[in-house]
């Protein structure tokens, strides 16, 4: 199923819904675009701006790094899938070693069940009926098909064992620890997390497999609350275990791990102690994939521990000057319809001129309309109408969002594949 799904993806016709691609490429599809090889950069293969690209050669890198990463940790991975919403790089991740997807809502299971993913883990609590009632359908349809999700109340329990009344397999669950007062999801106390543990082994319809927890939703974060976490998370699984609460597992689920405490989980994770069942240490961060020149350029473990290499930026937005009213100001043709502003504004990285390329010094994004991006210029920026400049994003959860199919480059520009998203 996930093979022929990638192929009817190379087979889609390429036509206006996708930003930034030659229009005389309409009704080609999108293998034949790129069997073509066109440049981002050359004026008779007739990329418009704006235009994201991948740069192919640190998708790769960092494909790799994060392979390498969690087997040298023993750390099962299941990057976070909604990151990018693209079953390409579902692939790929899973090619580079990972043990499934993490997803956060019913629909992105589904395009990874499209797409033929055969373990998921949602990292949410599951509630909505007919999403539970599918999950159900998927589990008796495909007895290889593993999921996990989380549950983080009684409440939670009694609606998902109503949903599930009759269903033949039971739905794996494991409890979320919340990360503390304040925090996002999950159970805030011990005592709590046992009466969930409890409500799970009263229903034949879930069978409690492990616990979870998000690591960055501590409050105040640093690394020893971040670590004093993890072990509360680890200690979790190990009186639920001694209490006989894992019964029906096969093997005990630990789960945590974004892009910015990665290292942390590493090293508590390698402390958990002997189990009744084999341990199955599973690393969630995503944003790695793509990572970014901003939020996750700061927050990355690998600037904790550079003996463990380096992530590098996948991304660049080209956007073309369209106006330069005053010696210090200039516009771009993209806003905020195009680049991730959440976090932190767009960089000014290089500018490109008669396919010249240079840094882009002197020049600063400032803010973004919907279609401009507002650029400050001091007296050395050499910054003229026609010319591209290359954009660093920050967040990539929200850079691929804004782009339905996102052409791969080489270094010197040539588009060698195109990734499709779905969000």
């Amino acid at each position: 199923m996930g093979t022929e799904a990638l192929t009817r993806l190379a087979e889609e016709r390429v036509d206006h819904r996708f930003k930034g691609l030659p229009p005389d490429a309409d009704g080609l599809t999108v293998a034949e675009l790129a069997a073509q090889r066109r440049n981002l950069f050359r004026d008779g293969d007739g990329f418009t701006t704006p235009v994201l690209a991948l740069s192919a050669e640190r998708l790769e890198h960092n494909l790799a790094l994060m392979e390498t990463y969690t087997a040298r940790h023993g750390l099962a991975f299941a990057p976070h899938g909604k990151t990018s919403m693209a079953p390409q790089l579902f692939h790929r991740q899973i090619e580079h070693g990972a043990w499934g997807i993490t997803l956060a809502v019913p629909h992105q299971v589904r395009v990874a069940r499209a797409f033929g993913v055969q373990r998921v883990f949602l990292a949410n609590e599951l509630v909505d009926a007919p999403a539970l009632r599918w999950i159900a359908g998927e589990l008796a349809a495909d007895p290889e098909f593993r999921f996990v999700c989380y549950v983080d109340s009684v409440r939670g329990v009694e609606l998902m064992d109503a949903a599930l009344a009759g269903t033949a397999r039971p739905v794996d669950v494991v409890i979320e620890l919340g990360a503390g007062e304040g925090a996002r999801t999950g159970v805030r106390t011990e005592t709590e997390c046992a009466a969930v543990a409890a409500a799970v082994a009263a229903v034949p319809t879930l069978r409690l497999v492990g616990v979870a927890g998000y690591e960055g939703e501590v409050p105040r974060a640093d690394p020893e609350r971040v670590r004093a976490y993890l072990r509360r998370l680890v200690a979790l699984a190990a009186d639920l275990d001694k209490g006989g609460l894992f019964g029906k597992a096969e093997e005990i689920v630990v789960s945590a791990g974004g892009s910015a405490w990665f290292d942390a989980v590493a090293d508590v994770f390698a402390g958990i102690p002997e189990l009744s069942r084999p341990v199955l240490k599973l690393l969630r961060s995503g944003a790695y994939v793509s990572h970014d020149d901003g939020h996750y350029r700061r927050l990355t473990p690998f600037g904790r521990v550079p003996e463990e290499g380096a992530l590098e930026p996948a991304f660049r937005l080209w956007a073309q000057v369209v106006s330069r009213p005053t010696p210090e100001q200039a516009f771009a043709n993209a806003g905020k319809r195009d680049a991730a502003y959440d976090l932190d504004l767009p960089t000014a990285q290089v500018v490109r001129r008669d396919g010249e390329e240079r840094p882009a010094a002197g020049i600063t994004v400032t803010g973004l309309s919907d279609q401009h991006a507002w650029l400050r210029t001091e007296a050395e920026a050499d910054l003229a109408v026609g010319d591209w400049i290359g954009l660093g994003l920050s967040h990539p959860c929200t850079s691929f969002d804004k782009w339905q199919l996102i052409p791969v480059a080489e270094a010197d520009g040539t588009v060698v594949d195109y990734i499709r998203t779905f969000f």
